[in-house]
């Protein structure tokens, strides 16, 4: 059964919604109650042809995505629901290279985790990362797209030939999608997917031509920007059987910050998946990162009309990871479900318990080391399985507190609200731990694996005179479990200290001692 808004016929409309992640599409009409109609999902292949190199194919991206959106709009009409209008959110900074008269891929797409220029960037640091945290939030970083790009062009012939001849197409995932979705008709990119790119320019709503071609890739080949509800035409009906306007199109971190409710500023979500994202809103000027506060990312929330609404994020790469490490990999419990139980049995963290360090991929906040690795310490005979579960726990929560700190001091604010998703999200006692540490009531919300897809159905939504406003739209869907701190400020204050102590030792880096 769907909801529908007060005052609202049955739910009839809807919006067909695509979500192209990493590893798999999704698709589902959400109906003009906001709530998403059957979900359809299909998983995609990445590959690692070395160490540093992630790669997937731009067909099977593709014909995942026809696939799902047709299933989702014939679920649609076989319950006589219109869909009105198409809204894409994708994986962001995973980039290919096509040609436009053929429609095929020239290469593998490079995907968003890929580092095979990491190091060569880390020699642009000392003369770029000043200018470009100023003017795109984000510093150099280990990926770039258009060096990539540039680097195909340089070593293939036929890439370099398709572009001499005007038939050479640049740009990511949503871009690949749009231009396929309308039949060839619009090359375009939006900032939400432009900014993690690492070449938007936040203020001023333009590419970073400056940064841009200094990494040698052809001004030529920029897709045109627009805004994120602006509207990219109408949808090809030899794609998906219908012509309606394909009517936003967003990164899928940036809608799902949407859908959680993070409009005004200091409204914020953490979505725990693999890793873990925590993102704020923080109104219509930027917060630009701080020089002391590593990984913290500024962006563009969302631009709706004219209008660039920003955000903060940062990252931390260990949640469900270390949890799939810990059950699947090294079979100490039986599943994440029977490791939250076990750590329920440790109510309190006395000072000689262990304590984990979840480094199993780097650490990035509140300082950057890429090279960290995870650690366990203070096992004594006494140690119970209970401790380690908790000791685990405690790991992913602390770490994610050094997320919500970093981007509430970035913010100069604390949070207002937080709204927490994600599978791992499902844990009672790790979001107990978590509202303890952070002092912040945490808000489940109630579908949190259609976020994306319905944040990005909203903005195109609105947009298409659905509902008045993302703020109607979003207050209507049901609200979530509460889970509020259930310790005081000094006892808080204690486990964070005793946590930043364990952090510098890990890591030996003075930048964490307090000044």
């Amino acid at each position: 059964m769907t909801q529908t808004l007060p005052g609202a016929a049955s739910p009839r409309r809807g919006v067909l919604a695509i979500d192209e992640g990493t590893t798999g599409t999704r698709a589902g009409v959400v109906l003009d109650s906001g709530a998403a109609h059957e979900v359809f999902y299909r998983s995609i292949a990445v590959s690692h042809p070395d160490d540093l190199s992630v790669e997937q194919d731009p067909m099977e991206i593709w014909t995942a995505t026809l696939d799902v959106a047709r299933r989702a709009v014939g679920a649609a009409r076989a319950e006589g629901i219109t869909v009105t209008a198409v809204a894409l959110s994708t994986q962001r900074a995973t980039a290919m290279l096509w040609d436009r008269v053929t429609g095929q891929p020239l290469l593998p797409a490079v995907v968003w985790q890929d580092r095979r220029y990491a190091a060569e960037l880390t020699a642009h640091e000392a003369k770029w990362d000043a200018a470009l945290l100023a003017r795109q939030g984000r510093p150099v970083g280990a990926r770039a797209p258009f060096l990539w790009a540039a680097r195909q062009i340089a070593a293939r012939p036929e890439v370099a030939a398709a572009h001499r001849e005007g038939r050479l197409l640049f740009g990511t995932v949503d871009t690949w999608l749009i231009w396929r979705l309308t039949g060839g008709a619009v090359h375009a990119t939006t900032p939400t997917n432009a900014a993690s790119s690492g070449g938007y320019l936040l203020e001023r709503h333009a590419w970073d031509e400056e940064w841009i071609g200094h990494l040698g890739f052809p001004l030529d080949l920029l897709p045109e920007l627009r805004s994120d509800d602006a509207g990219f035409g109408v949808t090809d009906p030899a794609a998906l059987g219908i012509a309606v306007p394909l009517a936003a199109s967003m990164g899928d971190q940036h809608a799902a910050l949407i859908a959680l409710g993070g409009l005004a500023a200091g409204q914020g979500m953490c979505m725990y998946g693999t890793g873990a994202f925590v993102a704020a809103a923080t109104g219509t000027t930027p917060a630009l990162p701080r020089p002391d506060i590593s990984g913290v990312l500024a962006q563009p929330g969302r631009r709706q009309g004219d209008v660039s609404h920003y955000s903060l994020e940062a990252y931390t790469s260990t949640a469900g990871s270390a949890l799939r490490w810990l059950c699947d990999d090294l079979g100490l419990f039986a599943s994440p479900k029977e490791l939250g139980e076990e750590a329920g049995r440790v109510p309190t963290r006395p000072g000689r318990t262990p304590r984990f360090v979840p480094a199993l991929a780097g650490v990035r906040t509140p300082v950057w080391h890429p090279e960290a690795t995870a650690s366990l310490t203070g096992l004594t005979l006494a140690t119970t399985r209970a401790d380690l579960a908790r000791a685990v726990l405690d790991g992913i929560a602390h770490s994610v507190c050094d997320l919500v700190d970093g981007v509430a001091a970035t913010m100069g604010a604390p949070f207002t609200r937080l709204r927490v998703g994600g599978g791992v999200a499902g844990s009672d006692p790790l979001l107990r731990i978590q509202a303890d540490l952070t002092g912040l009531p945490l808000e489940r919300v109630s579908d949190s694996a259609t976020a994306s897809l319905r944040g990005t159905a909203y903005l195109a939504g609105v947009a298409q005179g659905l509902w008045g406003s993302l703020e109607e739209i979003v207050e209507a869907q049901p609200r979530g479990q509460v889970f509020d701190p259930s310790t005081g400020a000094d006892e808080r204050a204690e486990q964070r200290a005793a946590w930043r102590d364990v952090l510098i030792g890990h890591l030996k880096d003075p930048a964490l001692t307090p000044h």
